[in-house]
């Protein structure tokens, strides 16, 4: 059932604020193209059942889980979402980061992609992954330490 005109404005003003953290999210769980694809099923998604969603306590962290099993559903193997870097050019990023960001959970890649490479706070992190913000400080410090270790940085 598609929503009537108030339930679609509501829809546009929901898209025009969470979109874009929404894609940002998806993107550094399963890279750019796999991410775009999972955030345009999860509007979609939404648009189709916003009479619905739209009265729930947090709509952008449904539809974040929802287009984060659509991505699943695209290949077993998650993407990393940094390109690789060529050999013999001056990377942009440390060479060794996407296989070490590779290595780490998918959510532990998620939490730091998105508090250290889109410079999310711990809020935005806890509201789209709909957990809390000592949780997203967990996996933020495990994935810090795992890539530290990976790639033989001390502090």
């Amino acid at each position: 059932m598609l929503p009537d005109e108030t339930n679609a404005d509501s829809f546009t003003e929901f898209v025009t604020e969470k979109e874009t953290p929404l894609r940002h999210a998806l993107t550094a769980a399963f890279g750019a193209e796999r991410g775009r694809e999972a955030c345009a099923e999860a509007l979609a998604y939404g648009w189709e059942h916003w009479d619905r969603i739209s009265e729930m306590e947090n709509p952008a962290g449904y539809l974040y889980r929802v287009g984060r099993d659509r991505a699943r559903r695209m290949t077993q193997r998650p993407t990393v979402p940094l390109p690789p870097t060529a050999v013999g050019h001056e990377p942009w990023v440390e060479p060794g980061l996407p296989a070490a960001l590779e290595r780490l959970s998918e959510r532990q890649r998620l939490v730091v992609a998105l508090l250290h490479g889109y410079q999310w706070s711990l809020a935005e992190v806890a509201e789209v992954l709909d957990v809390s913000k000592g949780t997203v400080q967990s996996y933020a410090e495990r994935g810090l330490k795992r890539l530290r270790r990976r790639l033989g940085v001390e502090l």
